[in-house]
């Protein structure tokens, strides 16, 4: 009965040690992201998860898995200034 009940916290606390470190890695993302810039009134595209403080970063949007894929979506955003070289063309 002693060891059944050792076995069971063994199994128990090395469940949560697996899930703590699964979790740890969570906020870990991959690609890119578009936010809105007050600092620099632009939307610009970036490669770490942003902070939205509302004071420089008032929005963002993503992850999005390839540069290509963040560039047509800070097309299709009307927050974001139309670039002026792509105005040009």
């Amino acid at each position: 009965m002693k060891s059944l009940a050792i076995k069971s916290l063994l199994l128990a606390a090395l469940t949560c040690a697996g899930a703590t470190a699964c979790l740890a890695a969570w906020p870990d993302y991959k690609g890119f992201w578009v936010v809105g810039n007050h600092a620099t009134r632009k939307c610009e595209i970036v490669t770490a998860n942003p902070t939205i403080d509302g004071a420089v970063i008032w929005f963002s949007t993503g992850p999005y898995q390839s540069l290509d894929d963040a560039k047509l979506a800070r097309s299709t955003i009307p927050q974001c200034p139309k670039e002026p070289a792509a105005a040009a063309k």
